[in-house]
């Protein structure tokens, strides 16, 4: 047993109350349980209590066993002389504050519903591969499964958002440097987004708009700054990117620059499809760069994926429309559909949602989420689990939500702060 299960216990109050007493035998009646403290401090805050014939207002501390008191230090630490009740699955030794006064101490090993604690029990014994309350999902309602998902879903949402937020912060509170740097790190798609996270830090945006309009100025300095533009035998005919050396020595020269370059080894090409490779990227997002003047505003107000879409899908300089990396010859697409898709779901909603949050416009929030609902769904071993246990799986809100439950819930065996562990749970329980 963990202690969080007795916190879910007291909260919710899941246990025989009948002639409920402390070990001093004193009636308890139980008026308010308080608040679940995440702070430093006892576990539960604003509890009102009546025992014997005092009524008290104060804080709740829990553990598995009475002796735990000592081994954490409470009875020399002055934030818990605010406890006026220490409730624990067994009693096995009395406890004081540091005035030595008794605290009332509640032992609930009796007074558990047997079958509260085998489901619970067998919530956290399931395998690590599997889901843990996949045996008693028939039992959960659609509605709770859905609306946990929706939950789920908004707070990997709100996350990203806190990234963003934390990226605004950092660059000034400039929100077009932001999107530029959020998309620089997202046009990485996992294996190389570091690598473009450094790029973007090494190739500032004032930078990029006095040179946006030129493409061959452009595509120097992302090269350039990429380490993709050094002496090698494959470019050594390659006049284009001979004059995009030419051109990027000079303004590294300008602006200072080559101390921050990347070195070339900082760019992942292993299992990644030539469609994939960082310089393909490179070349996308240079491509966006020159073709977009602005990113903030338009993926601010795009009105749908569509447009967001189409907005992606700049196209590629001539020379990049052929060659995979400098030197290498082969047909090379804009960004994919499903790339684009993949921007939308990881900058453009948290991005919008971020700025929902900056400027007070939960309705921004909406819309920006609603944009998953017009997205497919994505299917991966993750998400297929849950498909096979029947959760809905129609779009990219409902892949995210599933992602995040996953990952937040489902693997952790967070199943108390989970609203589908939480109705198993309560499916036999006995309560007095």
């Amino acid at each position: 047993m963990q202690e969080d299960f007795l916190h879910y216990i007291w909260q919710h109050q899941y246990f025989d109350k009948t002639d409920l007493q402390t070990e001093a035998g004193e009636i308890i009646t139980v008026l308010r349980p308080g608040n679940r403290n995440a702070d430093a401090g006892p576990d539960f805050l604003g509890a009102r209590l009546q025992i014997g014939e005092v009524e008290w207002n104060g804080a709740v501390e829990i553990h598995l066993s009475a002796s735990d008191w000592a081994r954490h230090q409470h009875q020399i630490d002055p934030k818990y002389d605010q406890v006026v009740l220490h409730v624990v699955y067994t009693a096995d030794h009395a406890v004081r504050r540091t005035n030595g006064t008794l605290v009332p101490t509640l032992a609930l090993a009796s007074r558990l519903a047997p079958e509260l604690l085998q489901r619970y029990q067998r919530l956290l014994s399931a395998p690590p591969t599997a889901l843990p309350c996949a045996p008693f999902l028939m039992q959960v309602p659609g509605i709770t499964r859905a609306m946990m998902v929706e939950r789920a879903l908004l707070e990997r949402v709100e996350q990203k958002a806190a990234g963003i937020e934390a990226l605004h912060q950092q660059l000034g509170a400039d929100w077009e440097a932001t999107a530029y740097h959020a998309l620089a790190t997202a046009f990485g798609f996992q294996k190389n987004s570091e690598s473009l996270a450094r790029l973007a830090k090494a190739l500032p945006l004032n930078i990029v708009r006095r040179h946006r309009h030129d493409v061959r100025q452009l595509e120097a300095l992302v090269f350039g700054q990429a380490g993709f533009l050094g002496e090698a035998a494959e470019t050594e005919t390659d006049s284009y990117i001979t004059g995009l050396r030419n051109e990027y020595m000079f303004l590294a020269h300008k602006y200072n620059l080559a101390s921050s370059a990347l070195p070339v080894h900082a760019w992942n090409f292993l299992r990644l499809r030539p469609a994939n490779f960082p310089t393909v990227r490179l070349s996308q997002f240079a491509a966006l760069l020159h073709a977009r003047p602005t990113l903030f505003d338009a993926l601010l107000t795009a009105a749908d994926v569509l447009t967001l879409e189409q907005f992606f899908a700049a196209p590629l300089s001539e020379y990049w429309r052929e060659h995979y990396r400098p030197g290498r010859t082969g047909k090379v697409p804009i960004l994919g559909r499903s790339s684009a898709q993949l921007l939308v779901t990881n900058v453009v909603v948290p991005l919008r949602v971020a700025y929902a949050r900056y400027v007070g416009q939960p309705e921004l929030t909406e819309s920006a989420v609603a944009l998953l609902n017009q997205l497919p769904a994505e299917r991966n071993h993750l998400t297929e689990p849950y498909e096979a246990l029947n959760f809905s799986h129609r779009s990219a809100a409902d892949s995210q939500g599933l992602l995040a439950l996953g990952r937040s819930y489902c693997e952790p065996r967070h199943c108390l702060r989970c609203a589908i562990g939480s109705h198993v749970l309560r499916q036999n329980k006995v309560l007095r």
